[in-house]
């Protein structure tokens, strides 16, 4: 069943009955099993909508990674079945798009650290059955295997048709906006990774891209504030994708993940999204701002029935002004692959979850 919650009904709910699973004017469909938890506060100023844009729909989701038990999974299964249980969800909407937790290559020089990610070319394949147009690779284990598999990462996207982010052969590339033109609007992705040394087992800010070097875009709120102004003068919606945060379990924001998020709504992006930390954290709608801290995971192999196999797709709507509507789809990741959970049973902790890790519009 789907459930969704419009402007005009949510106006009119108090905050409890917007949390509540109980929606104005619910919409029925045997092939969803999708809650809405409110659609953002909107500005008394009234604004004549353009025919030419349309609305358009986002699936975004969290960590992705293809090596480990992953990849035995597949390898039994076949590479299919991965998206099997969430193919349709995701190819619904306009744009799907992620965090990608792993270089894809063969070959490259292994980092010193405890965990390592390298996964075979031929899973980008799980992408593009899943549907999804861009990921972001600013993140804790793209440089795993060096700028070897870094640029192969690229190049592999590139032949695939996926777009990707925060990530280039020099400073300036990787803070480069890749621009999306679907349903008469232009929307600018961009992406940063930024972790604290004292949540790191090895010194991160040594992937960070340079005048001449490849690597990441790193979450300095400054940069961050100056990328999203600029890429704002160019699109009608600036979507910033940031790897930051603390791992494993805790759903408490680092003031540094604050800082860059923090950063990039302040300069006019019309959405942030989260990943790293490995579960669902904290969400808010600002007017017509959107940020989830954290997407959690989406593909990966944290043992069945753990927090960190809980986690959700979610589905945003955006208008000419901003997020017009907002609705999380309940993910269980079992066996290694995500499966879309009834919000009514198996979905309804993760639902409660959701409802529980909202923050206070009028929280800064």
């Amino acid at each position: 069943m789907q459930l969704e919650i419009g402007r005009e009904c949510a106006a009119a709910l108090s905050m409890v009955a917007a949390l509540s699973m109980v929606a104005c004017s619910p919409v029925e469909s045997s092939t969803q099993a999708e809650v809405g938890l409110g659609a953002p506060e909107t500005s008394s100023a009234t604004t004549s909508p353009d025919p030419a844009v349309e609305d358009v729909t986002l699936a975004v989701v969290g960590d992705m990674m293809f090596d480990r038990r992953v990849e035995s999974t597949m390898d039994a299964r076949g590479q299919d079945a991965v998206m099997a249980g969430v193919r349709g969800h995701l190819r619904g909407a306009d744009l799907a798009v992620g965090n990608l937790e792993t270089p894809l290559g063969d070959s490259g020089d292994r980092a010193n650290k405890r965990f390592a990610f390298l996964s075979d070319p031929a899973t980008v394949n799980v992408l593009t059955d899943g549907g999804f147009d861009l990921v972001t690779l600013a993140n804790n284990h793209i440089l795993d295997y060096g700028a070897t598999a870094l640029e192969s990462t690229e190049r592999i996207l590139d032949d695939a048709g996926i777009k990707h982010v925060g990530v280039g052969e020099n400073e300036m590339a990787a803070r480069e906006p890749v621009f999306v033109e679907v349903g008469g609007q232009r929307l600018a992705f961009l992406g940063y990774f930024q972790l604290a040394a004292v949540n790191s087992d090895i010194d991160y800010t040594k992937w960070i891209a340079g005048p001449g070097t490849p690597g990441v875009a790193w979450g300095y709120p400054d940069d961050i504030a100056e990328d999203v102004k600029k890429a704002s003068g160019e699109s009608d919606h600036v979507i910033v994708m940031l790897h930051s945060g603390r791992e494993l379990g805790s759903i408490e924001l680092t003031d540094d993940q604050q800082a860059a998020g923090n950063a990039a709504l302040s300069a006019g992006a019309t959405a942030v999204l989260g990943a790293h930390p490995h579960i669902l954290q904290g969400w808010q709608q600002r007017g017509e701002q959107f940020v989830a801290w954290s997407m959690g995971n989406f593909v990966f192999d944290f043992p069945s029935g753990t927090p960190q196999t809980e986690t959700a797709i979610l589905n945003l709507t955006l208008d000419g002004n901003g997020v017009k509507d907002f609705l999380w789809t309940p993910v269980r990741i079992v066996d290694t692959f995500p499966q879309v959970a009834d919000p009514e049973h198996s979905g309804k902790p993760i639902m409660e979850t959701i409802k529980t890790l909202r923050i206070d519009s009028t929280d800064p």
